[in-house]
């Protein structure tokens, strides 16, 4: 939240696309005074203008959002992108179901997503990225919900998760976290979340990859997520 206080931390990362969960509509931050994020190619869903999915676009890129739009998939926002490389975008922060019986019978807004955008994902090369709140280390056996179901879903569309394609590291065993939960501490509880998946063909080509650190970003009172920022 409050990304008007993180923006020139955004900026810094000279970024070509921002996809920010939990941030306020264009207009709020153009109120307050974050004009160079409010004036890029935006789109943004949600119900709380204070609280959010919002993607920017920087750098001759522009967003257009694909239609149908399914916004009872929250906060799920399937996106074209245009520019120098063009790709099909799925900015995620995935609101996954509550605990006990829900969790085992409920597939969660991505994974619904996976097929409701299928033919949106198969299209073109795609993108999927953002806080996906799972990982397999809370997988249990027979739910919908559960991480490795997804990741299986999208190995069968093509896609793959650049971490794991740049360490080496498998789901589930992740040494780096991408959130630092409740304490914001170093030696507090810390987790994987925040996953980008692309074209098994884009992994072979990236030129930069990158997990923020614990001091950049969480141990200033910026976020209690660290950017994951890839290149290709």
């Amino acid at each position: 939240m409050a990304l008007h206080r993180k923006a020139d931390a955004l900026l810094s990362e000279r970024p070509d696309i921002a996809v920010i969960s939990e941030c306020a509509h264009p207009d709020i931050l153009a109120k307050r005074g974050e004009t160079a994020l409010a004036a890029c190619s935006t789109l943004w869903m949600g119900t709380n203008p204070n609280k959010g999915l919002g993607v920017f676009a920087f750098n001759d890129y522009k967003v257009t959002r694909f239609e149908p739009f399914f916004p009872t998939l929250r906060f799920i926002l399937p996106l074209r992108v245009n520019g120098p490389r063009a790709f099909n975008l799925i900015a995620v922060w995935a609101q996954n179901a509550s605990a006990g019986v829900t969790r085992k019978h409920q597939s969660g807004p991505l994974r619904r997503a996976f097929g409701k955008y299928r033919d949106f994902i198969t299209a073109g090369p795609t993108v999927i990225g953002g806080d996906w709140n799972s990982n397999k280390i809370w997988d249990k056996p027979g739910w919908r919900i559960n991480h490795m179901a997804k990741v299986e879903i999208l190995d069968g569309m093509g896609l793959r998760s650049a971490y794991h394609a740049v360490t080496g590291e498998r789901q589930g065993e992740e040494t780096t976290p991408t959130h630092y939960w409740r304490d914001r501490r170093i030696d507090g509880p810390t987790y994987h979340i925040d996953f980008v998946f692309a074209p098994k063909d884009w992994l072979n080509e990236i030129r930069e990859f990158s997990v923020g650190t614990f001091d950049d970003w969480v141990g200033n009172g910026l976020s209690d997520h660290v950017p994951i920022t890839i290149e290709f």
